[in-house]
């Protein structure tokens, strides 16, 4: 009889609990956690981006202009040099004996010259005379004539001479860096054969690259103006940037890749840029001045095109579209959309809700060093059982 009793009430009691779960409330959804920054104002270059390959402003390529032994480098590998510094010597004592030659033939050609012309003055005088006759005349001055043609042959010989003799010593065509040594000495090097060391010129330096051609019409505007400035950057550890200005517009578009070559100049005093290196161009073409930036990461892209989150006053979010230009330094330029100061979510943006609440994070304080533990107190039983 008591169980019939309570079966009854445990199913009423059942169905109460059940009733019960059914009329709560869902609890509501936790803001969002996320990080905000202001729109701010200030000016923005714009630019057009490219990679560059470095060159040198001047580039020789030393060779001999003459054969022989190399019997000195007056140089280390990699050395700055000045125009006119020694550079190699060449066993100069074939060429000078050359010259000597040169010069004895000279003196030999002179005298037979000095003498066929007397020998032309006294027969012109005997004809007048009526002692020779004028054919007898004639061939000494031919003879004179012949002996001066030689002269002057020697004179030339001599000359180029003299001009091997000097190529014997090397010096430096320009001021530059030096590369690496090709010929040791002590070797035999032949004439405009032979390459002995590359002097590079890289202070200043130039860099080419490419653009598309429908950004020449601008480049060109702003060549007339005057030369644009340019920045090369250059990624790593070291993260090198230089200031230079375009100072170069190639004559013709290249109609395979729709690209026009320019070169821009950079002082590079302190050499930081290198022949053969690859940079980051940056053309400045104009600057925009008080623009609506927001950070780069702010801004999403949608079905409708860019938005960006926007926390209102009330600490709710609002999806707005945005119309973005051009971006700098980590920085996008909003061009309709935002205003001078509204909060935008840059990031937790999955997070989001339109029109929910969200809580702005903010910076935690580091956290405190841990206390040193209390010793613990001796285990009394231990010591009981000892």
């Amino acid at each position: 009889m008591l169980l019939r009793t309570a079966i009854p009430a445990l199913t009423a009691c059942v169905l109460f609990s059940a009733c019960s779960k059914n009329q709560e409330k869902p609890r509501p959804r936790p803001p969002a956690l996320v990080a905000v920054a202001p729109a701010a104002q200030r000016d923005v270059p714009v630019q057009l981006k490219a990679v560059g390959t470095m060159e040198a402003s001047e580039s020789v390529v030393v060779k001999t202009q003459i054969s022989g032994e190399l019997t000195k480098v007056a140089f280390r590998e990699g050395q700055e040099v000045n125009k006119g510094d020694l550079l190699f010597q060449i066993d100069p004592r074939p060429y000078q004996a050359a010259v000597r030659k040169a010069e004895a033939t000279l003196a030999r050609d002179r005298v037979v010259m000095e003498n066929a012309r007397a020998n032309y003055e006294r027969y012109r005088h005997l004809v007048k005379e009526g002692i020779v006759t004028q054919e007898q005349a004639e061939a000494f001055r031919t003879t004179a004539d012949a002996a001066a043609a030689s002269v002057a042959a020697d004179q030339a010989e001599l000359e180029n001479a003299r001009a091997q003799l000097s190529y014997c010593t090397i010096h430096s065509p320009i001021s530059g860096r030096l590369g690496a040594l090709t010929v040791d000495r002590g070797n035999v090097v032949k004439a405009n054969e032979t390459v002995l060391v590359t002097i590079n010129r890289i202070s200043p330096i130039h860099v080419s690259f490419t653009i598309p051609e429908k950004e020449l019409p601008e480049v060109k505007h702003q060549m007339s103006i005057g030369k644009p400035a340019l920045e090369a950057g250059v990624g790593g550890a070291a993260g090198i940037s230089e200031k230079g200005i375009l100072s170069f517009i190639d004559n013709t578009v290249d109609p395979t890749t729709g690209t026009i070559r320019l070169k821009g100049t950079f002082e590079n005093v302190q050499k930081r840029l290198w022949p053969g290196q690859f940079v980051n161009i940056s053309i400045t073409m104009a600057v925009k001045p008080n623009a609506v930036v927001v950070p780069t990461q702010a801004v999403q892209i949608g079905q409708k095109g860019p938005f960006a989150f926007v926390v209102k006053p009330d600490a709710t979010a609002e999806v707005r579209q945005v119309s973005t230009g051009p971006a700098d330094q980590g920085m996008t330029v909003i061009e309709k959309g935002l205003q001078p100061g509204e909060q935008v979510v840059v990031d937790g943006q999955i997070r989001v809700i339109p029109g929910a609440k969200v809580e702005i994070k903010t910076e935690k304080e580091p956290p405190l060093a841990a206390a040193p533990a209390a010793p613990k107190p001796a285990d009394n039983g231990a010591v009981a059982g000892r």
